[in-house]
């Protein structure tokens, strides 16, 4: 169990505190939920209602809040910041491994820094480089000549390919494969030729990575992700993609191959983003979003149809499919009213 002061917890986060300095924080929670040991944090005026009959030891909130809050509180701009870096400061989640693992398979060549751990039957290949206090789970399958950086946490069974690069402080979850041949094949009477992946992956520094996710090696370049770059659970990347500083990409979203993203976008659940083009910085592409040309001017962007009743749905596809001879008509109408209109001048 981790223990923080209040005023601990405030210089932690950057914030004001107001109450009893040395009040002990043990846990963070919601506004709803949380107990007399844990702090909540308030950012929603609509929520006004809860923050009065919340329990917690401490609420993280702005300082237009503060007079109707009689409680111990960190005031500060931004609270749900303040609750990020509180979580931060007592996280008790454990290291993927501890010490190196008597059944890991480690090559003699493999150069582990200072501090590294490794799980029990952990794979490590020849040429293998790891940067010091980086922590490798169970199961974890690294190829030749991967490079891994300083600080990182890699969980139980990911696989990471030969070559592959991750910069420092990486987080990469459970399940995810780094560095998996892209999808190339050349057709040849009816049949497929495969065509080896050349690339390799470059990840920068402060990547996440979530479970499940699917990173492909490039086909002659490499795929690169760049600094700051956040990748939910379930997300497939192409090969050849390359993905923009502080990007952040939600669930299950799928990129195409040669597909290039800006910095600072955010890409929601399920988006489906073609390849071979490029999507500039700054761009919010919404959940289930379909972009199929390339975007170059910031902003919100989004598509597909909101959900409905399935009776409104059949009215609505049914529309959908006489769109084109809708428009031949308006087209037909509208040379007709042009033809009345220059015979009324006359």
């Amino acid at each position: 169990m981790v223990q923080i002061t209040l005023a601990e917890l405030a210089q932690s986060i950057g914030a004001t505190y107001h109450g009893d300095a040395d009040f002990v924080i043990q846990g963070v929670a919601s506004l709803t939920s949380a107990g007399p040991t844990d702090v909540a944090f308030f950012s929603n005026p609509k929520l006004a209602d809860q923050l009065m009959r919340c329990q917690a030891g401490a609420v993280i909130l702005p300082e237009q809040a503060l007079p109707h809050y009689q409680g111990n509180a960190l005031v500060m701009a931004n609270p749900y910041l303040g609750f990020a870096l509180a979580a931060q400061a007592l996280d008790t989640t454990p290291s993927p491994s501890e010490g190196i693992a008597a059944s890991a398979v480690i090559d003699s060549s493999a150069k582990l820094g200072k501090g590294v751990t490794v799980g029990a039957n952990a794979v490590i290949e020849a040429g293998v480089e790891i940067g010091d206090n980086t922590a490798i789970g169970a199961g974890v399958f690294i190829g030749k000549d991967a490079k891994i950086g300083f600080h990182g946490r890699i969980w139980a069974n990911v696989s990471i390919y030969h070559r592959v690069e991750i910069g420092d402080n990486a987080v990469i979850q459970s399940g995810a494969v780094i560095g998996s041949d892209g999808f190339g094949n050349a057709p040849d009477q009816g049949k497929w030729v495969e065509i080896p992946q050349l690339g390799s992956v470059v990840i920068g520094n402060n990547v996440r990575i979530g479970a499940n996710t699917c990173i492909d090696r490039g086909a002659l370049e490499d795929t690169r992700i760049d600094d700051g770059v956040v990748i939910d659970n379930l997300c497939q990347i192409a090969h050849n993609c390359e993905i923009g500083e502080n990007t952040a990409i939600a669930g299950a979203a799928t990129f195409a191959g040669s597909l290039k993203i800006g910095k600072n976008c955010m890409v929601g659940g399920a988006a489906v983003v073609n390849g071979h083009m490029e999507i500039c910085d700054n761009v919010i592409i919404t959940g289930m979003g379909m972009v199929m040309r390339p975007i170059d001017k910031p902003g919100v962007y989004s598509s597909g149809i909101p959900l409905q009743t399935n009776k409104e749905w059949r009215k609505t596809a049914a529309r959908t499919m006489r769109i084109d001879d809708m428009h031949k008509r308006i087209n037909q109408l509208e040379k007709q009213l042009a033809a009345l209109a220059s015979d009324a001048k006359e």
